[in-house]
């Protein structure tokens, strides 16, 4: 049964777009970003980086395939990236009412309201998107008709990395080598590719101080927001560069093992947030196309002399991943775990698992 019940989309520069909602009734801010993956919407829903965004998927037909039933064994969930929806609200082209796969259990409308996130079809996101990259992400309101408008609201005020965090100490796996992952906001398929690879996890809160734990390996999470709000992180990280154990950070683990490495990190005008990001390492013609979602990149110009970019945007130019000179510590700005996305970097587990002797 199709709804009718008004929305819009309400951008900081006064334009206005008006839709239909198809989530849960409720007005929303947040900071507005797109995203231009085909496929996916229940990953990237339930990725901790999209923690205050409102989320365009630029893709037009959304929802045909609906929404896995959410299992969870040992501790990670089978299908999605995290426990709950993390964005604020969706908004989309054109819904699909009716939904076929497999594995479907329910259709992303009710998974919406199921979850208390507003969502919105029926306005062009091709327009909403050419504004975002002319302009650059804003903050934005979803309103439903039937309330008061709703003031705007900075996601990236307040530390997101701290809302989405662990609180505690969790473990995972009985591996041979054992790695802190520092969780910062960390994707479920990140648990999953360690894991795969004969691994002990300790997972431990973003601020957590690790330096009286025993491990192999240290790991630095993705995450949503600012990376300038996590020093604690960084002071951290910094202590265990003292060590020389290996190394590992992606997404914002770039950003922060960039900071701990004196590198200044500054905000994109829109972000890179997709599947098709191309990307090339650097000193050889080995290109990738990676799976990425970030507001913030490192500012190539400020790494340190024992520091250099390990990886390079070809669509503009910018940092997505650095390596120390000597020591066993490098990071990916993109996502190698790829869920969902094209699994071209996975090796890059690999590779951190094979530093840890």
């Amino acid at each position: 049964m199709q709804q009718n019940t008004p929305a819009s989309l309400r951008l900081e520069n006064g334009t206005i777009f008006q839709g239909k909602s198809f989530g849960y009734e409720k007005s929303v801010a947040g900071e507005v970003v797109f995203n231009t993956a085909m496929t996916g919407y229940p990953e990237s829903l339930t990725d901790p980086s999209y923690s205050g965004q409102i989320l365009v998927l630029t893709y037009p037909l959304i929802g045909n395939y609906g929404v896995p039933a959410d299992q969870i064994k040992n501790n990670i969930s089978m299908f999605y990236e995290s426990e709950k929806i993390h964005v604020r609200g969706v908004i989309i082209s054109d819904y699909s009412f009716e939904y076929s796969h497999w594995n479907a259990a329910k259709s992303l409308s009710d998974w919406l309201k199921e979850q208390k996130i507003a969502g919105m079809y029926g306005v062009d996101t091709r327009e909403i998107t050419r504004i975002l990259r002319e302009q650059g992400s804003m903050n934005g309101c979803l309103q439903m008709e039937s309330e008061a408008p709703i003031p705007f609201d900075d996601p990236n005020a307040v530390n997101q990395v701290d809302v989405v965090s662990c609180r505690e100490v969790i473990r995972y796996g009985n591996g041979s080598k054992k790695v802190v992952l520092v969780d910062c906001g960390v994707k479920h398929n990140i648990l999953r590719c360690l894991l795969k690879r004969d691994v002990t996890i300790l997972r431990v809160p973003w601020n957590y101080d690790f330096s009286t734990l025993q491990y192999d390996g240290l790991f630095i999470s993705n995450g949503p927001g600012n990376p300038d709000h996590c020093e604690a992180a960084v002071a951290h990280i910094r202590a265990a560069m003292n060590a020389d154990k290996p190394i590992f950070g992606i997404c914002m683990g770039n950003q922060l093992l960039s900071k701990a490495g004196g590198a200044k990190i500054y905000k994109l005008k829109y972000g890179h947030r997709g599947h098709n990001q191309p990307v090339r390492m650097l000193n050889s013609n080995r290109c990738f196309i990676t799976s990425q979602n970030h507001g913030f990149a490192v500012d190539d110009k400020t790494l340190g002399s024992e520091w250099e970019p390990l990886f390079v945007n070809m669509n503009d130019g910018t940092n997505e991943g650095i390596r120390h000179k000597s020591k066993p510590f490098f990071s990916a700005q993109f996502h190698p775990e790829a869920s969902s996305g094209p699994t071209d970097t996975e090796f890059l587990f690999d590779n951190f698992v094979e530093l840890m002797h």
